[in-house]
This record gives structure tokens, sequence and C-alpha cells, in this order.
């Protein structure tokens, strides 16, 4: 049931949203009641604090792009030193090799032999 509880409020968030309403727990149980659903109380109010962090806008425009901070803390890979490259062929090494191989066994074989 947590799951219908959870779209029940993503759609009644994105309602009040479009309708330039302020998003509160009262409005999305209101919402969710004419629409003949029941959810545990909960969900309104994480909802509510939800769009109040993020901006909704934001949201609905970058849907399948990845989640969105407010803050750049975002994990950088670690620097590469040249014992690094030295130990670990790279992606472009090892694209070379594959298509060294395949044109060998191209050679091997002909159907015209």
């Amino acid at each position: 049931m947590s799951s219908i509880s959870e779209l029940a409020c993503t759609y009644a968030c994105l309602i009040l949203h479009d309708d330039h309403i302020p998003i509160n727990a009262e409005r999305i149980g209101t919402l969710i009641k004419a629409s003949n659903l029941k959810m545990e109380s909960y969900w309104a109010s994480l909802f509510v604090k939800l769009c109040q962090k993020v901006n909704v806008d934001e949201l609905v425009m970058n849907v399948g792009a990845g989640a969105t901070t407010t803050s750049n803390n975002a994990a950088a890979p670690p620097p590469t030193t040249d014992d690094d490259a030295s130990i670990a062929p790279s992606a472009h090494d090892k694209k070379k090799e594959e298509i060294k191989e395949e044109s060998d066994d191209e050679a091997m074989f002909s159907l015209f032999d």
C-alpha cells in the first residue's frame, strides 16, 4: 500500500504545483481523499518537506537525468598517478586490441578460398 500512497502523493504535489497552489499536508490529503484512495498520514508531511527542499519545476524538467542536489558535493573520481596508468590498460588500449584480434581472425578465414 505504501507505493500507492507514494504515487498518490506525487500526483497530488504535481497537481498543486501545476495550479500554483502552495503544497501542504492538508491539501495533499484533500486531493487523495477526493480520489477515493487511502494513505498513511505521514506520507503527506514527507512530501511537503521534499517539495520545500527541492525546486519542483527543476525536478519535473530533469526526470530521468539522475538525482539533483542542492550542493556541489558530487564525488569525484580519485586522481590517477603514473603508477596507476602502468597497471591497468585504458579502455582505448583495450579497444585497439579487440580490433586487432578481429582483423587477425578475418585474415585466417575467407569465403572464397
